[in-house]
């Protein structure tokens, strides 16, 4: 008589039920100690949450761009005074005049790339389209270097504004400038919508400082109580010999506070390179957001400039206090109000800067994600971190300018004509490569050639007369790394052709003898889970092998294999290994297995895994040295069965926790659900009305077998049934108090539906495997 088995539709069979929360390994310490620094994780359906509006978008991206202006004109009258004496503030205005035309040129050339390119336009970006793979990588490295360097210069630019209004601070420069990159890195690691409501407010306070600084500079020089500085201050720089301007020295010496000077116009290409970060229509929106920064920066150089030529603001030898600050005083007097708001004037020149390499830390990563993806950078920095940003592109950033500071300590001058040179060689390939593109479209060809050509003899000036002050690394660096970036992708296209599936390759798929193979070195409970991990392979043949290296050991095994209940249906063959190279005897016994058009072999591994060093001190690697060759033949897979030995000799356990549970203590949600069940009436799409049966909704965990439910949740996961088999989509949809699978039948697919969507069902609710299902559901796709 054989029992009865109760069906799951007859009576008295036990009752179906909805998903409930999976239970999940329990966290580590490292894990929950990134909780506790950097917040829960952000779901990652909640990407466009972290997009910023133009007001924002002004604040965090410009400040790089706005904040130059800060050091640029400084570094000019650093280069001319030693020259040419008090004779170089006549020489400073023209010179400030020529910068503020070609950040006008590239102003208007970066607005058409953002028009063409709508989202991401970078010098990277309109290379690869114009110039080809090779040219492209010495854009990514020059916006690489320069991101760096940026973070660099703006964090050493803001400690040296602390240290002009706290001078006893001045021995620590270089400590509180890796302070605060470490503080910028942490802030960063939040995401970038953290990081940015951060840093929106110093932009707009900086600039409403020193309008302030300008209405009374203006209103001073009209009564004439505008003084200048005395020439004779001790740690001044050393004022030189006036001379004329037709030597050759002479004009390199122009040449050279020009190429200082052009430190004023770097950050003009973060916009471009973050386009991605924007609102929709991001390219509007950051179109918009260039102009005004551009006019904003243009207004400042103007003011700062004309400044420090009133007051003849001869910058210091130690670099502090710095020009901004001169200027900033002697505008403010020495009233109350003059010196309260003359450190509210530093304070705002500080945050701006710092504001400005934060700026490096939300277009960096994005940069080189794109660079990444074709092939060119470790795929690593295009892996989004625990709170949504590109955390590796982050640390990469971060420690680089770290080693950067400690290298030229903190020294903006130092620093400054690197940075200039590889941001105007950026400017330079996007302006010609732009030209390239716009050849046959008139004026906006000779607009992008105009800032090409500009940006080409500005580079060819950095790069000879300052390459012994350091623009050697940017020339000879360039080409290393350059080629270092092609050899990466000569790799990534060796490996992707290697894994091209073949036509012949997917015939393989259909191979109906499939053959297991365990390879046994020791009877223990590691070979018994290989042996019943082989038999749930259903094979055709299951074999057990033992290569030979010791007959006595052998022989031994042999016996025990013969006397243990749980191999009595599997035969251990053994194989001779007389020159004890196993990875060669195992390709052997493979091939000759393998003869067969029609076989397929897997062979299975057994491996124990050890203390991490204690097990590589006292424990061979011997699968993973018989699994890397075993691999390269066809029609034949090396499986690794691993067993933790160190868990049972620490007698630790693996750990889970039910989710839900503990998140209920918590009072939390888990983390799929975090952009939690929703009622809304916003529908996207409607593809069948919702029936009258049911007017309410019903939560998951509440619909009941055999009757109409109407449920609304977040998609967990869409499976559709394999081609050869009945049409059939199944859909898992969850709310916050359990989830139900959707059946579909007849259908390879649900038009506009994707996993993260929000979509209520309406349907008869029916069983599956113990599992409660909605079959054929009327449904709706809501925002």
């Amino acid at each position: 008589m054989f029992k009865k088995v109760p069906k799951s539709w007859s009576d008295n069979a036990p009752t179906p039920k909805v998903l409930t929360e999976h239970a999940h390994l329990k966290d580590s310490f490292l894990y929950k100690l990134k909780v506790k620094l950097l917040g829960k994780p952000i779901n990652r359906h909640d990407l466009n949450e972290q997009r910023l509006p133009k007001r924002n978008a002004f604040g965090i991206l410009s400040s790089d761009c706005i904040s130059s202006s800060a050091y640029g004109g400084e570094q000019i009258l650093v280069a001319l005074i030693p020259a040419f004496g008090l004779a170089a503030f006549t020489i400073f205005t023209p010179l400030v005049g020529l910068i503020l035309i070609i950040l006008l040129v590239i102003t208007f050339s970066y607005r058409d790339v953002i028009n063409t390119y709508t989202k991401s336009g970078g010098a990277y970006v309109v290379a690869r389209e114009n110039f080809g793979k090779v040219i492209s990588q010495i854009a990514a490295v020059e916006l690489i270097f320069g991101y760096i360097i940026t973070v660099a210069i703006q964090t050493a630019a803001g400690v040296a504004a602390i240290v002009s209004a706290i001078p006893e601070l001045s021995d620590n420069k270089v400590l509180l400038t890796l302070g605060i990159i470490t503080v910028l890195t942490y802030i960063n690691l939040r995401g970038v919508k953290e990081a940015g409501i951060i840093f929106v407010l110093p932009s707009y306070l900086f600039i409403f400082s020193m309008f302030i600084v300008f209405v009374f500079g203006i209103w001073r020089n009209l009564n004439s109580d505008l003084m200048p500085y005395p020439t004779d201050t001790p740690g001044l720089i050393a004022l030189g010999e006036p001379q004329g301007l037709l030597s050759l020295a002479a004009i390199l010496l122009v040449l050279k506070a020009f190429a200082n000077g052009s430190a004023s116009l770097t950050g003009l290409e973060a916009i471009s390179d973050s386009v991605a970060l924007f609102k929709e229509p991001e390219h509007n929106n950051a179109r918009k957001t260039l102009m005004i920064m551009s006019a904003v920066l243009a207004t400042l150089i103007t003011g700062i400039a004309w400044l420090a030529y009133q007051v003849v603001a001869i910058p210091y030898e130690s670099g502090t206090p710095t020009v901004i600050s001169l200027v900033a005083q002697a505008a403010l007097g020495d009233s109350v109000f003059g010196q309260s708001f003359y450190y509210f004037v530093q304070a705002s020149t500080t945050f701006i800067l710092f504001a400005g390499a934060n700026t490096c830390f939300n277009a960096f990563p994005n940069m080189v994600n794109i660079v990444a993806a074709d092939g060119f950078l470790p795929k690593q920095l295009t892996k989004r971190g625990h709170r949504l940003a590109f955390s590796n592109g982050i640390i990469f950033i971060s420690g680089s300018a770290g080693l950067l500071v400690i290298a030229s300590g903190a020294s903006i001058t130092a620093l400054a004509a690197i940075y200039a040179l590889a941001v105007f060689i950026g400017f330079t390939l996007t302006g010609l490569g732009m030209a390239k593109k716009t050849k046959n479209q008139g004026a906006k060809y000779y607009l992008h050639l105009t800032s090409g050509l500009i940006s080409l003899l500005t580079v060819i000036i950095l790069s000879s007369v300052k390459f012994a002050e350091g623009t050697w690394l940017v020339v000879i660096g360039t080409p290393i790394v350059a080629v270092i970036m092609l050899k990466f992708n000569d790799r990534y296209a060796q490996e992707s052709k290697a894994l091209l599936l073949s036509s012949k390759d997917s015939r393989a798929t259909s191979i109906t003898r499939h053959d297991v193979t365990v390879l046994v070195d020791r009877i223990d409970i590691a070979t018994v889970g290989a042996v019943r991990y082989a038999r749930s392979l259903n094979p055709r043949n299951l074999n057990a092998v033992h290569f030979v290296i010791d007959d006595l050991r052998a022989a031994r095994l042999a016996k025990a294999w013969a006397e243990n209940p749980a191999f009595d249906d599997i035969s251990l063959q053994l194989i001779d290994c007389p020159d004890r190279r196993l990875a060669n005897s195992v390709v052997d016994y493979a091939t000759i297995v393998t003869a067969s058009n029609n076989v397929e072999l897997t062979l299975l591994l057994p491996r124990r895994a050890y203390s991490k060093f204690l097990g590589r001190l006292l424990h061979d690697q011997t699968a993973e040295t018989i699994a890397g060759p075993i691999s390269q033949l066809p029609k034949v897979v090396a499986t690794i069965i691993p067993f933790d030995v160190q868990k049972i000799i620490s007698g630790r356990i693996l750990s889970i926790h039910n989710e839900s549970k503990t998140n209920t203590a918590k009072n939390e949600q888990p983390i799929r659900a975090q952009s939690a069940f929703t009622k809304t009436d916003t529908v996207v799409k409607k593809s069948e009305p919702i029936s009258h049966y049911a007017e309410n909704m019903t939560p998951i965990s509440s619909i009941t077998w055999r009757m109409r439910a109407h449920v609304q949740g977040k998609v967990n996961s869409i499976k559709a049934a394999p081609s050869d088999s009945s049409p059939l989509v199944e859909v898992e949809i969850w709310d916050e108090s359990g989830g139900v699978t959707l059946q579909f039948l007849g259908r390879r697919e649900i038009s506009g539906l994707e996993v993260g969507s929000e979509m209520r069902a309406e349907g008869m609710v029916g069983e599956n495997n113990g599992q409660l299902v909605i079959l054929n559901p009327s449904y709706e796709i809501v925002i």
